[in-house]
């Protein structure tokens, strides 16, 4: 690349950065890059971090020696948070969504890419200082929201099915119950999809009562792999016994009455746990610097 003036690296430094979340980038990568000292790189950082953060865009992550560099987080604040999902409510509080068994109709949703990077964000968010190896769904409603949440965590995706694929190669099957329906189902993993002591964030896009978010637990452990979070779209308050206890929702679907055709969506319990883990990426933050 030729040497560029400062306006210009700022603008390739910054796309540079918001292309490559939780990368960690040497000053000597920057230096290299643009020709430039690296005083001049660690200016130019400074700038970005000030924007970036006043912005809600993300954060900078400055790490000192030899082995050490700068690293994007991108993130939200609350308030931003809140107005997503705000917005997601009454997207999904439209009556003709109700479909049999109190579900909802979420395809346009799931389907909206410029959305479901927001919520990718989200939970890119609150999982940010979790130390996330790779994310897990099921397919495959739960895809578009696991790969938004991949991307911004920089880290790979596995699709669990429930049938088999040839192209995936030998896999790992496990029965589970269905919180629901209470029928016994199978899910399976391809053996390649996960490393060994893996730490595993678990996404999906509907839960009713927790039994295919149950499943996926249950055959992390055949890969030895660690649950850290388990991040839901939208759950559903009801009277079946709720078979996971620990996890962040982003919207709650308090009502249905298919009869008056009447839904009641509220936010779920992410805004409630937001504030402590924005309080741990602040103090990541400082111990680097």
């Amino acid at each position: 690349m030729k040497k560029l003036k400062r306006s210009g690296r700022l603008v390739d430094m910054t796309n540079f950065m918001l292309q490559n979340p939780h990368k960690l980038i040497s000053l000597t990568h920057f230096s290299e890059r643009y020709q430039s000292a690296k005083s001049s790189i660690s200016e130019d950082l400074a700038i970005i971090k000030e924007i970036f953060e006043s912005q809600s865009i993300g954060s900078l992550l400055t790490i000192p020696g030899a082995s050490g560099g700068v690293k994007f987080i991108p993130m939200v604040n609350k308030k931003e948070a809140s107005m997503k999902i705000e917005e997601l409510c009454q997207m999904l509080a439209v009556s003709d969504r109700i479909l049999p068994g109190g579900y909802l109709y979420m395809m346009d949703i799931l389907g909206n890419p410029k959305l479901m990077h927001e919520i990718g964000r989200l939970f890119a968010t609150f999982f940010a200082t979790k130390g996330i190896d790779a994310v897990m769904t099921v397919a495959t409603k739960g895809i578009p929201i696991a790969y938004a949440v991949g991307h911004y965590l920089d880290v790979p995706v596995s699709i669990v099915r429930r049938d088999h694929r040839v192209t995936e190669g030998s896999m790992v099957s496990i029965n589970y119950v269905s919180g629901s329906s209470k029928r016994i189902q199978t899910m399976s993993l391809a053996r390649r999809s996960l490393e060994p002591g893996a730490n595993v964030l678990i996404i999906d896009d509907f839960m009713k009562a927790g039994g295919t978010v149950r499943g996926m637990m249950d055959l992390l452990e055949e890969f030895q792999a660690n649950v850290i979070g388990i991040g839901v779209l939208v759950e559903s308050e009801g009277e079946e016994e709720r078979l996971v206890d620990n996890y962040i929702s982003i919207t709650r679907l308090s009502k249905v009455d298919v009869k008056e055709k009447e839904i009641s969506v509220e936010p779920g319990n992410f805004l409630e746990e937001f504030t402590l883990n924005m309080e741990e990426l602040q103090y990541e933050n400082r111990t680097y610097e």
